[in-house]
This record gives C-alpha cells, sequence and structure tokens, in this order.
C-alpha cells in the first residue's frame, strides 16, 4: 500500500502531519487484521465550526462556516461484492450494508442507517456504488456541535467518490447525499450547513435561498493571532430533537402567515409590519423573535463577508459576538425552556465572559445547535493557556479543546 506523501499531509495537517502518518498507520494496521491485505486509499473529513449563521440554513438563509482541524479518518478498498463494512474506532459492532437489500436497510439505526441512506442517495443522483470495506476513527467530539456525524457522512462520501466515481461528485452533493440519509434514514430534520463546512474545507459563505451556493472566504483565526477553544459543557443532544425541530418550524410558521414558504422569499420589513398580527396568529412572541434573528443574522454574514473583502478581519470578531447574543436572546437556544434548571451553555458563557472582560480581548458564542453542548470561544494565542487553566476547574480539561480552521475539506489523502 502506498501511504500519502510527505508533502500532501503536510497541505492538510501543517504541524500536525507527523501525528496525521501515525493515524494512518494504525489504520493500515485496524485494516489488515480485519479484512486482510489490500491496496489501501486513505481519507479525511474535518469537523466544522459555525461562525456566524445559527440556524438559518433550514430557511435559505446565509452562514459563514468553516471546517476545522479536528477531523474523521479512514482506510478503505473496493471488495469486488454489494455489501459495505465499515469498522469504526470506539464502536463494538461494524456497520454492514448491503447494496442489493438497500430497502430492507434499518431506520433510525446509527452510523448503518446513515450508510444505507447515503449509498441510495448516491444511487438516485446517478452515481456508482458498489461494496467496500474500511476502517475509521475519528477525532471529532461526539454530540458536541462540531459535526461528528456529518464528518463521518462526509469521510464516506468522498471514499465512494474515490472508489467508484473519478472523484467526479462535486461537495455540493455531498451536502445533499448526507442531508437525504439524515432526513430519511435517521429522521432528523438537518439543514446543509453542517455536510458542506465538512466537504468544502477553509471558510465558506453559503447561502441556501437557491439551492446550495457558496463562496471561499479568505479568513482564518490565526490571521488575527487567535486560537480556537471549543468547551463541551456537558450535556449530549441525544433527547433534543423535539427542541431542534422547533426553531425551523417556527420560523416556518411565520413565513407561511406571510404567504411564503421560507423566511428567504419574505423580509424583515415585512415582519415588522405584520407585527401585531403575527405575533397572535403565530401563538408564540419566540416564533416571532427567531425569524427576526433569521434576518439579522444573515445581514450579520453579509456585513462580515464584506469586512474580509476589505481586508478587515477584526471586524469579524464584532460579528461572531453579536451573533452568539442574538442566539441567545432571540433564538433562544441556549437552554431548553421546559428545563429552565439546567443552564450548562450560560453558565459556561457567563464564565468566559468574566475571563474575556478581564483580559480586554476575544470574544464567545454559543456553537452550534444549541440548548445543550458546546460553546466557543476565539482568544488571542498568547492567553489560551490561561483560558484553558481557567475553565478546566469547571468544566474538565477532557471537555475542552483547541483547535483552528482547515484550508482543506473531505479528501482522499
Amino acid at each position: 500500500m502506498a501511504f500519502p506523501t510527505n508533502e500532501r499531509l503536510h497541505e492538510v495537517y501543517g504541524d500536525a502531519a507527523d501525528a496525521a502518518q501515525r493515524r494512518l498507520e494504525v489504520l493500515a494496521e485496524r485494516y489488515t487484521a480485519r479484512f486482510g491485505a489490500a491496496e489501501l486509499d486513505f481519507f479525511s473529513a474535518p469537523g466544522r465550526t459555525e461562525i456566524i449563521g445559527n440556524h438559518t440554513d433550514h430557511n435559505g438563509g446565509k452562514i459563514l462556516a468553516a471546517s476545522i482541524t479536528m477531523d474523521s479518518v479512514g482506510a478503505a478498498a473496493a471488495n469486488g461484492t454489494s455489501v459495505i463494512e465499515i469498522v469504526s474506532e470506539g464502536y463494538d459492532d461494524p456497520i454492514v450494508v448491503d447494496l442489493d437489500k438497500l430497502e430492507e436497510a434499518p431506520l433510525c439505526q446509527g452510523s448503518t442507517s446513515l450508510v444505507a441512506g447515503m449509498a441510495r442517495a448516491f444511487r438516485e443522483r446517478g452515481f456508482t456504488v458498489e461494496g467496500f470495506n474500511a476502517v475509521a476513527s475519528s477525532e471529532v467530539i461526539p454530540s458536541a456541535g462540531v459535526s461528528s456525524s456529518a464528518s463521518f457522512e462526509m469521510l464516506v462520501c468522498s471514499m465512494i467518490n474515490h472508489l467508484f466515481n473519478n472523484d467526479e461528485v462535486t461537495v455540493a452533493d455531498y451536502a445533499r447525499i448526507g442531508q437525504y440519509a439524515e432526513n430519511v434514514y435517521w429522521k432528523k430534520a438537518s439543514g446543509l450547513m453542517d455536510q458542506m463546512a465538512c466537504a468544502a474545507g477553509g471558510t465558506i459563505m453559503l447561502d441556501f435561498s437557491e439551492g446550495v451556493n457558496f463562496e471561499q472566504v479568505d479568513f482564518g483565526f490565526d490571521a488575527l493571532g487567535c486560537d480556537v477553544v471549543i468547551v463541551n459543557t456537558g450535556k449530549g443532544h441525544a433527547d433534543l430533537s423535539a427542541e431542534y425541530s422547533s426553531v425551523p418550524d417556527e420560523m416556518h410558521a411565520v413565513a407561511k402567515l406571510l404567504g411564503v414558504e421560507n423566511l428567504c422569499q419574505t423580509t424583515e420589513q415585512a415582519v415588522l409590519d405584520a407585527l401585531p398580527e403575527l405575533r397572535e396568529r403565530a401563538g408564540s412572541d419566540r416564533a416571532v423573535l427567531r425569524a427576526l434573528h433569521y434576518f439579522e443574522e444573515c445581514r450579520r454574514v453579509e456585513e462580515a463577508v464584506r469586512a474580509l473583502h476589505d481586508g478587515d478581519k477584526a471586524r469579524v470578531l464584532e460579528m461572531i459576538e453579536a451573533s452568539g447574543n442574538s442566539s441567545w436572546k432571540w433564538l433562544q437556544n441556549a437552554y431548553v425552556p421546559s428545563d429552565p434548571g439546567e443552564q450548562s451553555i450560560p453558565v459556561a458563557l457567563a464564565l468566559t465572559e468574566i475571563f474575556l472582560r478581564r483580559i480586554g480581548a476575544g470574544v464567545c458564542r454559543l456553537h452550534g445547535g444549541g440548548f445543550a453542548g458546546v460553546i466557543m470561544c476565539v482568544v488571542p494565542h498568547e492567553h489560551t493557556d490561561a483560558y484553558v487553566a481557567y475553565m478546566t476547574p469547571y468544566v474538565g480539561a477532557e471537555n475542552i479543546y483547541r483547535t483552528n480552521i482547515r484550508q482543506v475539506g473531505a479528501v482522499c489523502l
């Protein structure tokens, strides 16, 4: 087998290339032990960070997002059968999908359902899927708002693309395929932001008003002398499907009252003009606030992109802070309303704001879907160690992760 060149690993991993090489060597050993010798290809797909644009994708909105240095890796080879088998580190049971029996694949059964859904979506889009064996492992934090599931999905997409489709499948197709698997085979009302940010690489401005359009944007926190620190507040997302669904449902309800399907088809002024009626007929002031958050959040994305084009990267930090405040106050996904005693995200944000005020620099925000999970802190390099030390007694060192933006998306290495 041929491992990726040092040049290629440095392109993807930078200073962490040697560690990446060791990870791939372990994968190769695991593959051989499980499946026997084969001519392997190696793959990587990053996790993602949402910079600005919390909960806008499902209504045709705009998002500034980026891939991060945490990634999933895999080694794979075609096996000449109709069966996909993937062994993932940390999981006892392999993922086994018979491509001749996709109609019998179970729904809502974790990664097995996702792989079956992706295989079906590939075929329905006219692409080829055949059997292969693979081993995989991941550094992307599960249930913590950096899209471990989307990273895995994009890893599998890159395998199928390279092994059977001559690398001709686009990243927009990857995203649609991953979304289909989550929507249909996992019954999760996900948008496309997670998949696109993991697949494309670097920082991208996404516009979902007409399909999936994205623009690469020249931005990285390291250019501002900052690190990204993800803090897991200690509670997962498994029981929050109803809360997540309430966000698009309430935004769609407001849009419907204005005679359209998605908020991208109307305006903030239309919401303001109809505000008394909307507050009454929507049945919830929160729905109206969430609609207003949508428009203000899309505006913030546009303003941040303009600032980047003008070379004013520091302005993005102001937009991140404003976005986080809007998520907390207008979108209201910092905690579960039915369980006000559990407010792990607001506590972590409050602690971080105290730290940042003391050093006079940096910003923080709720990260990802919200209600529980993680926050993001953008902190100057020289204060990163102090921030980690400060937060450790409150959340534990094992729940604090340093990362940054990665410029390469889901790829065959």
